[in-house]
């Protein structure tokens, strides 16, 4: 039989004890995202020429834009929407800034958040959505996730000791407390990174950030070579993972406004920096298990928490971003992949379990694991497109053809007490 996750009921009644988990894990996806992923944020800034002003704004508009709708969102659905800054466009970025006046690239923001916030209004996202079958998206969101737990056994060969000494506790904390596990490898590694007196805030200074207004340009190269693009890539990058990732964990919250809250977001930070906000994913994935509680109707804590976490950030600007950006690789990315390995299993079992599908299954899993990267489009579109064909030639249909496996979407349900 297909997975199907419990239902999600949602409840307003709240004790600390209730608090404390989720919000761990909305910061545990606040500390991962900034220090796996921003640093492309500043290595586009330095390609398009920013002046220490600009690039600072980018920071702000990015972390307070992100933070204001992921707390907005998970505060009126009451389920954990962690949004972020879309991580494969700030990739794409570095390369199209280099040939892209930087009016016209904030033109470029504008346009793709314009179609977002026109695709969120018009349900077709969610239409799409509702296409795709149970074994086809949880094998995908394996395959994402599959790299992100070999990372967090990978650190070893840099950082042997840190990157073992997080393993072991997790693997201890998991048998004798493990509703604290995630919590005990951050504050252990922590502790053992201020014991190395490898976290140096001596000369940390907290300093407000000050947005900087750029007025756009628009030209057909810019729209062609930047807006495009960028859309796409958010798109199948981020948003149809982030939205799997959801519905993975029994949240069948609908995708419009989520598309039209972060499009319009975008829409009015695009000249203040913001190349994009959009579903996060792999942090997401993080706050929506039962790593982040066992109860899924209290887990929009910790969208509300990253909200709050990314506000604070921006605030201050480059200062924190700096810190998060200083610690460890090895440590981030070993701790990003042990805090997701219960999505990771629950993710493989749930693609493998209907030995109907299996093999499409199976087949999405390899292909979005392998990473392929075509026509500047990555790898979670590809190892869609392949599933999808997979199941179709496997099954002799299409997935939405009358007899095929029921959508993702009416897999899980939200009842509101």
């Amino acid at each position: 039989m297909p997975h199907t996750p419990a239902p999600v009921s949602v409840s307003t009644r709240l004790r600390l004890r209730d608090v404390f988990h989720p919000a761990v894990a909305g910061l545990v996806s606040v500390i991962v995202n900034y220090g796996g992923t921003f640093i492309l944020v500043f290595q586009a800034a330095r390609v398009a020429g920013l002046d220490a002003a600009h690039t600072a704004s980018w920071v702000w508009s990015l972390s307070i834009g992100v933070g204001l709708t992921g707390l907005l969102l998970s505060w009126m659905t009451r389920a954990p929407i962690i949004t972020a800054w879309s991580t494969p466009a700030a990739a794409f970025l570095v390369t199209a800034l280099a040939s892209t006046p930087y009016a016209e690239a904030v033109g470029a923001y504008l346009v793709s958040a314009a179609a977002f916030v026109v695709l969120g209004l018009s349900g077709g996202f969610e239409r799409v959505i509702r296409l795709i079958p149970p074994g086809v998206a949880t094998g995908l969101l394996a395959g994402i996730l599959l790299p992100f737990g070999m990372r967090a056994f990978g650190g070893m060969a840099v950082e042997a000791t840190l990157a073992l000494l997080l393993i072991v506790a997790y693997v201890v904390l998991k048998r004798i407390a493990a509703r604290y596990a995630v919590v005990g490898i951050l504050l252990l590694g922590l502790a053992f990174l201020v014991l190395q007196q490898r976290v140096d805030l001596a000369g940390l200074s907290l300093q407000l950030a000050a947005p900087v207004y750029t007025a756009p340009a628009w030209s057909l190269d810019s729209l062609l070579s930047v807006a495009l693009p960028l859309f796409l890539i958010t798109l199948t990058g981020q948003y149809m993972p982030g939205m799997l990732v959801l519905r993975n964990d029994g949240f069948a919250t609908s995708a419009n406004p989520i598309v039209t809250v972060t499009g319009l977001g975008s829409l009015l930070m695009a000249p203040f920096g913001a190349h994009a906000f959009n579903l996060a994913a792999i942090t997401a994935a993080i706050a929506t298990g039962r790593e982040a509680h066992e109860d899924p109707s209290k887990r929009w804590i910790a969208g509300v928490t990253a909200g709050l976490a990314y506000c604070l950030v921006g605030v201050f600007g480059v200062t924190l971003a700096a810190v998060f950006m200083a610690l460890p690789a090895a440590f981030t990315t070993t701790l990003a992949g042990l805090a997701l390995l219960g999505t990771l299993g629950g993710s493989l079992a749930a693609a493998l379990a209907d030995a109907r599908t299996r093999e499409a299954a199976l087949i999405t899993f390899l292909a979005a694991a392998a990473n392929i990267q075509w026509l500047g489009v990555g790898g979670a579109f590809w190892g869609l497109v392949i599933g999808l064909l997979a199941h179709a030639v496997l099954h002799g249909r299409m997935p939405w053809r009358p007899g095929s496996a029921a959508p993702l979407a009416a897999t899980s349900s939200v009842t509101k007490a």
